[in-house]
C-alpha cells in the first residue's frame, strides 16, 4: 500500500517541477522532499525523475503516477465541494467559464445581484473561447453558445441568440439610415474580425456583410471593442442581440439581416449535481436571463 503523505509530496514536486519550489507549497525542507521522493522511487522500484540543471522532468514511470494522483486529487476537490455543499449555506469557490462577449456585456454587469443574495460566494470567472473540459474540472459550470458534445454533463438550453446590425442614433441622424444592404457601403462596419474566434453563424454574417464591398471597417476581436465602437458613433456593429437589453438607446437598423439562431446552454458535470453553488448559480442565469428577454420584448426585439 503506498504512503498518502509521499504521494502528496510526489505529486507537488510534479507540478512544480523543483524539489526546492514544492518545499515552499509544502512547508517542507527541500532536504525532506528529497527524502520522501526517494523513499517512493524505492518502494515502486523505479525513477520517478530525471535530474538536470533546469529542474526535474517526469520519466514515464513518473508520469503515469502523476496521471494517477491528479486523478486522485480532483476526486477528492469534487468531496470535498460536496461535503461542503451539504451545508444550506452558498459559500466557496465556482469556476465559471463562458465566452468574452456574454460574461463582459451580459454577465458580469449583472453578478452584483448574485453576490448581494450570497455574499460568501466566490466566483472564478474564465472568459475564453477555448472549451474549458468540465468532466476534467477545468471548470464547474460552462454557458456556451453551441451543445456540449463532453460526456457526464448535465445540459440547460437556455434561449437563443442572433446577430443583428446596431448604431447610435446620433450616427444615423449624421450619416444617414440604411433601408438596404445596398446602402450599407456608405457606412463603416464594425464586427469581429473573421480571423478571431466566434460563432460560426456571427462570422457567417460577417462575411456576407463584407462580400458587399464596404469602403470602410473597423475589426475587433471581441465583441466588448465592437459595442464600443458602436456607442463611439463610429458606424454600425454586428452584435449580438443580448447586449441591446442594457443599451436602449441603440437602435437596430436593417431589420430584415440578421444570423441564424445561436443556441446558449449552462452545462456542469453531474457529480455537481447537488452542489448549491451550482444551483444558485443557475437560477440566478435563469431569472436575469427572463428579465432581459421582457426588456426586448418591450423594445420589439426577441431575445
Amino acid at each position: 500500500m503506498m504512503d498518502w503523505d509521499k504521494l502528496r509530496v510526489f505529486h507537488a514536486v510534479a507540478d512544480a517541477g523543483s524539489l526546492t519550489h514544492a518545499g515552499d507549497v509544502l512547508h517542507l525542507s527541500q532536504s525532506a522532499v528529497s527524502r520522501q521522493i526517494r523513499s517512493l522511487e524505492e518502494a515502486l522500484d523505479t525513477t520517478l525523475f530525471h535530474r538536470h540543471a533546469r529542474g526535474l522532468i517526469l520519466t514515464e514511470q513518473g508520469e503515469l503516477l502523476h496521471d494517477a494522483t491528479s486523478s486522485m486529487n480532483r476526486r477528492l476537490e469534487t468531496a470535498a465541494a460536496r461535503i461542503r455543499d451539504s451545508r444550506e449555506e452558498v459559500f466557496g469557490e465556482l469556476r465559471v467559464t463562458t465566452t468574452t462577449g456574454f460574461g463582459t456585456l451580459w454577465l458580469v454587469p449583472r453578478l452584483p445581484k448574485l453576490y448581494a443574495q450570497y455574499p460568501e460566494l466566490k466566483i472564478d470567472l474564465m472568459l475564453e473561447e477555448r472549451v474549458l473540459d468540465l468532466p476534467m474540472r477545468e471548470a464547474d459550470l460552462a454557458i456556451r453558445m453551441k451543445e456540449p458534445s463532453q460526456a457526464d454533463l448535465i445540459r440547460k438550453r437556455l434561449n437563443t441568440v442572433r446577430m443583428r446590425l446596431y448604431a447610435m442614433p446620433d450616427y444615423l441622424e449624421r450619416v444617414g439610415t440604411p433601408e438596404t444592404l445596398d446602402d450599407l457601403p456608405d457606412h463603416r462596419l464594425i464586427s469581429m474580425h473573421n480571423t478571431a474566434t466566434q460563432v460560426a453563424a456571427g462570422e457567417v454574417l460577417v462575411q456576407s456583410l463584407m462580400s458587399i464591398g464596404i469602403p470602410s471597417t473597423l475589426t475587433v476581436n471581441n465583441y466588448f471593442g465592437v459595442l464600443q465602437g458602436v456607442l463611439a458613433g463610429l458606424g454600425i456593429g454586428v452584435l449580438p442581440d443580448y447586449v441591446i437589453a442594457d443599451f436602449p438607446a441603440i437602435k437596430r437598423v436593417l431589420p430584415d439581416v440578421e444570423s441564424a439562431e445561436i443556441p446558449v446552454y449552462l452545462a456542469y458535470p453531474e457529480e455537481l449535481r447537488n452542489s448549491k453553488r451550482i444551483v444558485a448559480f443557475r437560477d440566478f442565469v435563469l431569472e436575469e436571463l427572463a428579465l432581459s428577454a421582457k426588456v426586448l420584448e418591450s423594445m420589439g426585439a426577441q431575445l
